[in-house]
């Protein structure tokens, strides 16, 4: 079921950083860009509350009458995404302390300790008296909890609570002594009061590994729980005084320090903001995407922020090309996205982010690239409706994306440096990219069954139960594939005795004795049947099992002509083994073979081409987007009416630079 009764098309909104005379000018601009919503009230905590016990609405309720007044839908924000400064100056609690052990003053924003008692009262009260006055109105269509929630806070409180998480997880300090090997470089504890957050004063390492990983585990599950529990407090106090609105926090793709499968489960639908760089893979803007989808099992999501040109906090802020922010706001539609909003509206005339583009300019008037692109956008998107809301990609391929995994695999000392959990999974996502096969990112608590394949790279932290459901969709048929550095340790970051790769020694049909490590720049030859590849980064030395070679080590180590790629028949289905890291020619023939056994048809297409597919009540509709700056023609198989054109196409396409089509098939 839609989450809206039409797609929202607007951004971020800040009247109050401008006097009253320029609102009813931005509200004719909006109005003739056809936009239909506008996100409001994200930073104004300083406006709400001057001090402690007052509460001042009156500029808000002027704004909000505007809205209301132009029919405008509200996103409302909270406010609390950054502190007011007799906040930080009165109760110095609510500042957080950094990894160095350096206790924060005033400044900046996401700057709050996530378990001061002083900001989880005043948070939720806001949040509480802003839904109070405001909850009812029908104009209000989401809540918009805090802003980009980051960062970590090594403060006393957050000592203590983790103290107290500890005590809730292991109950007994001999099992967290168990749990972390303590026993290691003397550092039994012997009470939970000896135990502090692993930072540099402690057991950190600057660099992002640890010396007790699983202590730093287990502080990441903490603080990303921490963190999760003030969008908690906030929407249990929204829900006093409104019920129903659905309830939302912007999230950031991959961040790496919060598990959004974990809030996502505590959202009513899932947000983020994409902000690709110049030379971002299309293939990993996707992969993005698809992963803000899959955080709520496949669900359509919030497009809430991107640039209408130019952003300001990246190295080099090209600008947008022409067409491109139109063709880059279907791509998120294309990939879930049932809203298109901006950060910003109007550009700010100061303070760190004046740079980072508009719809409305510093120039002030509608005589702008931009502005004529953002009406355009408007006129498709009033035109195409609801047809799209709530519509599902139909895929059959699950790539599995674990917080646990990412953090756990990044704090391990070796075996290489330039391992990195995100690459990896990109890595793989990107060859089934390249097919215009639908794919879903997953978590290791989804539903396995409705994929006929799993994907499951660097699976270097797996316990029992999860072991246990890899086996279990394995033998009823499923599809399995993973790689080297899976299946070594367990949910406390200790080491599966016996062999690598832990668990899954079994349904993979192997055990791999000791891998070798080369940087990047280093290739391997491997030897498939009738082609060849090169492996780089991780060489298993895999001694087989049951399994079957399917690709070996060519010259140049003495682990030549050994096993490097294997297939093992488990029960009814089949799980691969890829010991290496391999390059595009490799991951291709690799693929190859294991599609064979589907029924998931590849479809190359010129460079920069992406298909891919939504269906819902309405149809099936196929989306063709021209990633790059020129004009493209293709053959494929497919007959429609172009929604955006009203043309009805077939097999023979033309795609204009940045170009998109939409078209529900017949």
């Amino acid at each position: 079921m839609a989450v809206f009764k039409e797609m929202l098309y607007g951004g971020d909104y800040n009247p109050e950083q401008w006097p009253k005379e320029i609102w009813l000018e931005d509200m004719q601009i909006f109005n003739d860009a056809k936009m239909n919503s506008a996100t409001i009230n994200v930073f104004a905590w300083a406006l709400l509350q001057p001090d402690e016990s007052t509460y001042d609405f009156t500029m808000l309720d002027d704004i909000v009458e505007m809205l209301v007044e132009n029919n405008y839908q509200i996103v409302m924000g909270t406010s609390t995404a950054a502190l007011p400064a007799w906040m930080s100056h009165r109760y110095p609690d609510v500042n957080r302390t950094d990894f160095y052990g350096i206790p924060h003053k005033f400044g900046h924003r996401h700057n709050a300790c996530p378990n001061s008692p002083t900001f989880r009262k005043y948070s939720a009260r806001l949040a509480n008296k802003i839904a109070e006055r405001y909850g009812h109105l029908e104009n209000l269509v989401c809540w918009h909890i805090s802003n980009e929630y980051s960062g970590e806070c090594y403060c006393d409180n957050c000592a203590k609570a983790f103290r107290i998480w500890l005590k809730k997880k292991y109950d007994t300090i001999e099992a967290i002594n168990q749990a972390w090997n303590t026993n290691f470089w003397s550092h039994t504890f012997y009470s939970l009061e000896e135990i502090v957050p692993p930072n540099y004063l402690g057991d950190g390492i600057p660099n992002g590994k640890a010396s007790f990983a699983g202590l730093s585990l287990d502080y990441s599950r903490f603080n990303s729980q921490s963190i999760m529990q003030n969008f908690i407090d906030e929407r249990e106090a929204i829900r006093e005084f409104d019920p129903k609105t659905p309830v939302t926090a912007n999230l950031m793709g991959a961040y790496k320090p919060l598990n959004y499968f974990e809030f996502a489960k505590e959202m009513d639908i899932v947000s983020w903001d994409a902000y690709p760089s110049f030379d971002t893979p299309f293939s990993y803007s996707s992969m993005m995407h698809d992963l803000m989808r899959g955080l709520k099992d496949g669900q359509s999501f919030m497009l809430m922020e991107q640039t209408p040109n130019q952003q300001n906090w990246q190295p080099f802020n090209s600008l947008k090309r022409p067409g491109q922010m139109r063709q880059m706001s279907y791509h998120a539609v294309a990939h879930g996205a049932d809203t298109v909003q901006f950060f910003q509206l109007r550009q700010s005339v100061g303070a760190g982010e004046k740079f980072h583009s508009a719809v409305i300019g510093h120039v002030g008037n509608k005589e702008t690239r931009v502005l004529r692109e953002v009406t355009q956008l408007g006129n498709e998107l009033q035109k195409l409706g609801g047809a799209l809301l709530d519509a599902r990609t139909p895929a059959k391929i699950g790539l599995i994306f674990d917080w646990d995994n990412y953090w756990a695999l990044e704090y391990a000392i070796g075996p290489n440096v330039e391992l990195k959990y995100v690459d990896q999974i990109h890595h793989y996502y990107k060859e089934i990219y390249k097919r215009n096969i639908p794919i879903d990112l997953i978590a290791i608590d989804s539903d396995f069954s409705q994929y006929d394949v799993i994907l499951a790279p660097c699976l270097y932290l797996l316990n029992d139960k999860t072991a246990q459901k890899i086996e279990n969709y394995t033998k009823d048929g499923g599809i399995f594939v993973t790689s080297t550095m899976s299946g070594l340790v367990d949910e406390n970051d200790n080491i599966h005795l016996g062999g690598y790769p832990g668990p899954l020694k079994e349904v993979a049909g192997i055990w791999v004795e000791e891998f070798d490590a080369m940087p990047m720049s280093k290739k391997i030859p491997v030897h498939f049947t009738d082609t060849m590849g090169h492996g780089t980064l991780l060489c298993d030395i895999i001694h087989l099992e049951g399994a079957q070679a399917i690709a070996t080590y060519g010259e140049g180590e003495f682990y030549q002509g050994m096993p490097v790629i294997t297939s093992h028949s488990y029960g009814k289905g089949q799980a691969y083994y890829v010991g290496t890291m391999l390059d595009d020619q490799g991951m291709e023939t690799l693929f190859n073979q294991i599609l064979e056994a589907t029924t998931l048809t590849s479809l190359y297409l010129p460079e920069g081409i992406e298909v891919t597919e939504r269906c819902n009540d309405n149809g099936r509709f196929k989306f063709i987007l021209n990633h790059l700056g020129k004009e493209q023609q293709l053959s494929i198989d497919i007959v429609g009416q172009d929604l955006l054109t009203d043309e009805n196409v077939s097999n023979d396409l033309t795609v204009a630079p940045y170009g998109v089509k939409i078209i529900k098939l017949a």
